[in-house]
């Protein structure tokens, strides 16, 4: 039995809970979703291995196979400490660097071997992740991978409540293989609360600034080999016991600027760090008449929204530091 506070109670195939064991998988309580967030901010603490259950647990409730719910659990053990600091640090506008590395981080861990002893092996799980149709989709599709993100941060972050989350919910069907919702009125609710978690929230400026400076440190301690690449597949603690032990001055002076009381502000004109994130859309499919259409086709609100959010998106954010108030 596993109980999530998104998606309630569910038993599991016997795979399944190996894998959650398995230390690829138990490594991601180490691993913060939001990068440096939780370092700036310590209410910004939701880990990527809530977010992996999260999405095994809403394929399994919307009905994909045992296979896709494996490949749910599995899709972020190669995200990196800090998740997408590692991006910035290593100046990868993608922000797709665990994707790069994921074959090679199945490989070498337990993975294959308990994929093994129930029947199934890693080529029929991972060769073609675009198979599994509700875990993963295309942007601005929906799909249970920005689904979960968008719910669970919205949980512990705006407040967003069990019923508001469990209408939303019942409003997901499976149609053709697709995640789609049954009414405009769900479809525009989502919307609003992905562009809240994806520009309001990814683009924080306080968040923003924590991943300024420490992608800062990260590609500083690259650079001096006080981190190899391989290092960053440790915890979040970890590297940041690595980077904070380090006697190098400029990476000591770096990390005593990360912590909760910077002061930092929007300055269009004074600023001292620019910021341009992934563009990330959602225009998902809603179902009229028994058809499929994109919601932005039927609601003057989602076009809106979208256009707004590719305009914030397109712009960046210009952040001046109003003060250090450096870390004793």
């Amino acid at each position: 039995m596993i109980v999530d506070p998104i998606y309630g109670s569910f038993e599991l195939e016997p795979v399944l809970n190996d894998l959650l064991q398995s230390r690829p998988v138990q490594r991601l309580r180490g691993v913060h979703q939001g990068g440096a967030s939780y370092l700036v901010n310590p209410k910004w603490c939701v880990t990527r291995y809530e977010h992996s259950v999260g999405v095994m647990l809403l394929v399994l409730r919307m009905g994909g196979s045992v296979e896709e719910q494996i490949a749910a659990l599995l899709h972020d053990v190669s995200h990196t400490a800090f998740s997408h600091v590692t991006d910035f640090a290593l100046r990868n506008k993608e922000e797709d660097y665990h994707e790069q590395i994921f074959k090679r981080v199945i490989e070498e861990s337990e993975i294959p071997k308990i994929l093994q002893n129930y029947g199934y092996t890693t080529e029929q799980i991972f060769s073609d992740f675009s198979k599994w149709t509700i875990l993963e989709q295309p942007s601005p599709d929906l799909c249970a991978d920005r689904i979960d993100y968008t719910l669970r941060d919205q949980y512990h972050y705006f407040h967003l409540n069990q019923d508001e989350i469990q209408t939303l919910l019942e409003s997901l069907t499976v149609v053709d293989g697709l995640l789609c919702f049954r009414t405009i009125d769900a479809a525009e609710k989502f919307n609003s609360l992905y562009y809240q978690e994806v520009i309001d929230f990814f683009m924080d400026p306080l968040n923003a600034y924590g991943y300024w400076k420490l992608s800062i440190a990260i590609a500083l301690g690259l650079k001096k080999k006080i981190l190899e690449m391989n290092d960053l597949l440790k915890e979040d603690q970890e590297i940041w016991e690595i980077l904070q032990q380090s006697r190098d001055p400029d990476v000591r002076q770096i990390m005593k600027q990360i912590h909760p009381h910077a002061e930092v502000v929007i300055d269009e004109k004074n600023y001292d760090f620019y910021t341009k994130n992934k563009i990330r859309l959602i225009d998902p499919m809603v179902l009229q008449n028994g058809e499929k259409v994109r919601a932005s086709s039927i609601s003057e609100e989602v076009e809106k929204l979208n256009q707004t959010a590719i305009e914030r998106f397109n712009r960046g954010a210009r952040i001046r530091v109003v003060s250090f108030n450096t870390a004793k």
